[in-house]
């Protein structure tokens, strides 16, 4: 998974967790700018992966806007998340891996310093 597909599942899942979530709600968790999640945004309206639905308020403005997945939206994250959780087993795998590996040099390390005599013991 690039990062920029990494980028787009966080703000696909976000939304549709919390479609009323803002823009500016989603750069801070991100941790990028406001433009950098409009401009992500708009890619993915124009991807027909997202879509904008506006709420008016009682004086017939509008007051909310809350963001929807389309079928296909929710067809792309559902295929971004498969990539991601295959990205984190593998991950985690390869760390269990080096646990073990440490852990045994760890026990070979303090079996050969518990035989060895002290120093200056004899």
């Amino acid at each position: 998974m690039t990062p920029k597909e990494q980028t787009h599942f966080k703000i696909l899942r976000a939304i549709e967790l919390n479609p009323q979530i803002t823009q500016r709600e989603i750069a801070r968790m991100l941790g990028v700018s406001n433009g950098k999640v409009h401009y992500l945004m708009n890619a993915l309206i124009e991807k027909g992966l997202l879509k904008i639905e506006s709420f008016s308020n009682n004086n017939g403005k509008v007051g909310k806007v809350a963001y929807l997945l389309t079928p296909e939206g929710i067809r792309n994250r559902m295929a971004l998340t498969k990539a991601y959780l295959a990205r984190k087993e593998a991950e985690y795998e390869a760390l269990w891996v080096e646990i073990k590996a440490l852990r045994q040099d760890a026990d070979q390390v303090t079996e050969t310093h518990a035989a060895a005599p002290a120093p200056g013991a004899q």
